[in-house]
């Protein structure tokens, strides 16, 4: 059994100084770099100053007084945690005078607080306690007669003062009569999270941490990301969970299965239960923050909805029932066989998920080539970020971003394009948003007003709104002005990059078409900021990239990265901390996803299946011929499979009935094949179409990898076994097997000793060697044994840096008088993807539905009213929702979620796709919007479908004896 993990609160940040100042503590000597506090500098030799106002997660603050000390030669008792070592300084920690003085300080804490230890949620991990018990605290003398916050009644009358406790949060409570007031809730939202929804409102004894307007949590700005949580010593703020669980006694560090950031956490466990996901301040993504997501919203593993049992059925019409899995295993081996013996070879196929582990992705790709000796393989990250791997791959020589997160900390501008971090990607925002206050510059590209674009303490310098579809006609425009300004680093291009593709970008670029002022009628955006914002980008010192979605998924998104790439190679920006082109993925694996070989013209590593000597290779290690043939892509697979060539599919952990464009168009390929199975852990929309149903595991009980955004792979680990009976790679090796190909692996960890040993950029890699790290960023072989932290430093994987030719070319996806709008899609904070996971926890409380916002204007001229229903159609279909009236938008442009599936926003979006790699053009869709009374006709046959294709048969009951 694992204990459980305590890491060491040093009480303030780690210095950076290079200079090292040597002082003595208690008569020990230690050297510390300048700056460091003493506070920390006495952790560091194992004295452990009582403290409650000081965290080693936040700047100094000096309010507790508990942490005083004695420095010779030196009038009176300094606040440790604020005075700074200096050289040859003797300090002493702990005299009657100092002890004498921390009682009394702590005296005066106690008497305002409750004495309800042994029932309080935090006993056995509070501070208050502790330090209580540090200071030898015998007695308290002042008692409750006076003023105080602790009770409802004062002397038989309502206590002004008293403030009940406030259980508006789904996920903690806020109990103000145990607050000390030591203003860490308050320093966490600003200097961690950067939210600013909490403050110390009244003065003196009238004191007291206020959310928003001294309102509830759950009402205010606050968006339950746990920091003050977290933070706070005592039990004011406190999880519900531990309030009805108890504390935790053991723990296991593992990896967030959310977003790209890939966050770790200590699953903090009684038994075989989660009772608390508390952030790992080691994690090298996210170093002690979370968000709501991560810390909170874990309680689907365990939810309900959840199937255990894998299912079969003949007919999608006739209901799901549960058999062993060495039948559904046999069934689906030998329904696979006949179909491929009827059909061919190439008529199956599968999907990988981006939800799933390295490992797991890995063996299901396998089997896929091995197996079904086809390489009709694809992954989710064809509907996503496909155009990055391209793009970058053209440009740079490899798939994947440059930097690591903390490099953002030495950007001085940063550029935003098509990207919502605060929503998307919000734990790696707040460190955005940190660089920002302490000076960074912001340009944002996005017709949307996110909330970066101003918030507390931060705005964009500019904000260019363009019209969806037009990213590379402002890219495009940018280049121009620093081309034509002479704002090129020469230097950094004659060194680093093919001389002839710069002359042919450098002469396309400077061409007047795609100056600013020519393109402006076009993008919307004003050339004089469009100017402005390339000035600033060019010639401030580090300029660093971050997009997201808004720029792959798009007709031109490849053309876009590119473009991109173009730019940050003009500038000199690649190479270095505080630059680079930063993609900003989606979901918790998607680059692991495709790192593992799940591209049909892929194997692991980005090698091309053409590739003689690469295939060679697997061929040894897999014993087994493989296609030279790259396979069909998941767009392919659909039309295949409505054309009746395509029979049979295996999806891994993707509801791509939900989440893929023109959704009529994915049912109707669904409804088409013979054979359809689906492995995941609900029955989701995509199980509506299935025969079999392989029940998945949770993150919670997966033992492998995932890779995040900043190519960083972290470990996996198990804190339960697989509650359905069976790790997913196993199943995937077993129907393997019974379809002729053996395959067997006893671990995650066998399975990566594998792929390191046919996959370059993994070499280096073993469980053990990650266990020992905590974490790795490939590159990881001999040449780097630790990882890379930034990618091309010295020259780029391709050798020399590529400038290619970006042509805007419009969408053909146009407005008329049919439909005048523009619809655009995208994430909100409290739902991820699809929602099947968020929408079985509390975050519901935050986005119950999906919502149209909708210009003000194109509400009014429509006579649409704040919350009405809406009719939202396109060309191919309709939809149902309510409008929300905002002026994010620009006028003419509509946005809106796909996170319940009953809204249906795919059966909106069109076939266009991206022109490389078929990555659908989800931000362009012309629209309608007018009111509405009722659903869609979609819907209406949505609610038939949920009702008849997932039930599920009861099982005969058996008579009592």
């Amino acid at each position: 059994m694992t204990t459980l993990i305590k890491e060491i609160d040093y009480g303030t940040p780690k210095s950076d100084s290079a200079k090292m100042v040597t002082l003595e503590i208690d008569g020990q000597a230690i050297s510390v770099p300048e700056g460091t506090s003493i506070m920390r500098a006495a952790m560091e030799l194992g004295t452990q100053i009582p403290k409650l106002c000081a965290t080693d997660s936040m700047k100094s603050f000096g309010s507790c007084r508990l942490c005083l000390v004695e420095i010779e030669g030196r009038k009176g008792t300094p606040a440790s945690c604020t005075t700074p070592v200096a050289a040859g300084i003797k300090v002493r920690t702990q005299t009657d005078h100092l002890a004498e003085l921390r009682r009394g300080v702590m005296e005066l804490y106690i008497s305002d607080h409750p004495l309800d230890c042994l029932t309080c949620a935090a006993n056995g991990d509070c501070e208050l306690q502790d330090m209580a018990g540090a200071v030898g605290l015998r007695e308290v003398r002042y008692g409750y007669e006076g003023d105080n916050h602790v009770f409802a009644k004062h002397n038989g009358s309502e206590n002004f003062r008293y403030k009940p406790k406030d259980e508006s949060n789904p996920y903690f409570s806020f109990d103000p009569a145990k607050c000390i007031v030591c203003s860490r809730c308050v320093r966490a939202c600003e200097e961690v999270q950067g939210t600013f929804a909490l403050t110390i409102d009244g003065r003196g004894f009238a004191s007291h941490v206020a959310a928003g307007m001294d309102e509830d949590f759950l009402e205010s700005e606050c968006v339950s990301c746990g920091a003050c949580v977290q933070a706070c010593p005592t039990a004011t703020l406190m999880d519900k969970s531990i309030i009805d669980k108890g504390q935790p006694d053991h723990s296991v560090v593992t990896t967030c299965a959310y977003c790209g950031v890939g966050c770790s956490f200590k699953a903090e466990m009684k038994g075989d239960e989660v009772v608390r996901m508390m952030p790992y301040k080691d994690g090298g993504a996210n170093e002690g923050h979370s968000c709501v997501k991560g810390r909170f919203a874990w309680g689907y593993a365990t939810h309900q909805d959840r199937m255990m049992k894998p299912m079969l059925r003949d007919k999608i019409t006739d209901p799901w029932r549960e058999v062993s899995w060495d039948e559904a295993i046999d069934f689906t081996a030998r329904r696979f066989k006949e179909i491929q013996a009827k059909h061919g070879i190439g008529s199956i196929g599968g999907i990988t998920s981006s939800r799933c582990t390295n490992e797991e992705v890995y063996v299901v790709q396998k089997m896929i080539r091995a197996a079904f000796h086809n390489n009709n393989v694809d992954t989710c990250a064809r509907v996503c970020h496909s155009p990055t791997g391209y793009g970058l791959k053209q440009t740079f020589g490899t798939s994947a971003g440059t930097q690591d997160f903390k490099s953002v900390d030495k950007a001085d501008v940063i550029i935003i394009i098509g990207a919502n971090p605060t929503d998307g990607h919000p734990v790696f925002a707040s460190r955005m948003k940190r660089r920002l206050r302490d000076g960074a510059r912001l340009i944002v590209i996005d017709p949307r007003r996110t909330d970066i674009v101003r918030s507390p303490h931060i705005e964009a310098d500019y904000h260019l709104p363009l019209l969806p579809g037009t990213n590379v006609a402002v890219i495009n425009a940018i280049a121009h002005v620093v081309v034509t300004e002479g704002l090129v680093k020469r230097d950094y291009v004659a060194e680093r990059c093919e001389p002839e593709d710069f002359a042919r970008w450098e002469k396309f670029i400077a061409e007047p078409k795609n100056s600013p002022e020519a393109l402006e009628s076009i993008t919307g955006v004003k050339a004089a900021d469009v100017r402005a914002a390339a000035r600033l980008y060019a010639s401030a010192g580090n300029g660093a990239i971050y997009y997201g979605l808004g720029v792959t998924e798009h007709s031109q998104g490849s053309t876009m990265v590119m473009a991109m790439a173009n730019l940050a190679m003009a500038t000199g920006n690649i190479g270095r901390e505080g630059v680079g082109v930063n993609p900003l993925r989606g979901q918790n694996n998607v680059q692991g996803s495709c790192d593992m070989g799940s591209f049909p013209h892929e194997l692991t590593g980005y090698r091309h299946i053409s590739d003689d000597t690469v295939r060679d290779l697997f061929e040894k290690v897999w014993s087994v011929e493989l296609d030279a043939e790259p396979g069909l892509r998941i767009p392919n697979m659909f039309s295949a499979a409505v054309e009746g060539s395509f029979k049979g599919l295996y999806v891994q952990g993707e509801d791509i009935a939900q989440s893929d464009p023109n959704t009529k168009h994915v049912n109707a390929a669904l409804e088409a094949l013979e054979f359809l199975v689906v492995q995941d852990l609900f029955l989701n929309e995509t199980a509506a179409f299935a025969h079999v149903f392989l029940p998945g595991t949770s993150f919670l009980e997966k033992d492998g990898t995932f890779t995040n955004a900043e190519r960083r792979i972290n470990r996996v680990r198990p804190v339960m076994a697989p509650k359905q009976g069976m790790q997913e790679w196993e199943a995937a090796a077993r129907i393997s097997t019974a379809m002729g190909y053996p395959m067997s692996y006893t671990s995650g960890a066998e399975i990566m000793d594998e792929i390191a040993r046919l996959t370059p950029t993994f070499a280096g890699v073993s469980f053990d060697k990650l266990d020992r790290l905590g974490s790795v960023q490939w590159p990881c072989n001999d040449a780097a044994p630790e990882g890379t932290p930034i990618m091309h430093v010295d020259k780029f994987v391709r050798g020399k840096g590529r400038f290619m030719i970006t042509e805007f070319v419009p969408t053909d996806e146009r407005t008329n008088r049919f439909f005048p709008l523009i619809l655009t899609t995208g994430r909100i904070l409290s739902q991820y993807n699809v929602g099947a996971q968020t929408r079985r926890t509390a975050n519901v409380a935050w986005h119950p539905e999906d919502v149209l916002e909708i210009h003000p204007h194109d509400a009014e001229v429509r006579g649409i009213k704040d919350g009405s229903m809406v009719s939202l159609s396109s060309r191919i279909g309709a939809t149902t929702l309510r409008a929300v009236i905002a002026d994010r938008m620009p006028q003419g442009v509509v946005y809106t979620t796909f996170h319940h599936p009953v809204t249906g926003a795919n059966v909106i979006t069109t076939e266009h796709s991206d022109w490389a790699t078929n990555c659908p053009e989800y931000k362009v869709t012309a629209v309608q919007v007018t009111p509405s009374n009722q659903p869609s006709e979609w819907q209406v046959e949505w609610e038939q479908r949920e009702n008849e294709h997932k039930r599920v048969a009861l099982k005969p009951l058996v008579a009592a004896e």
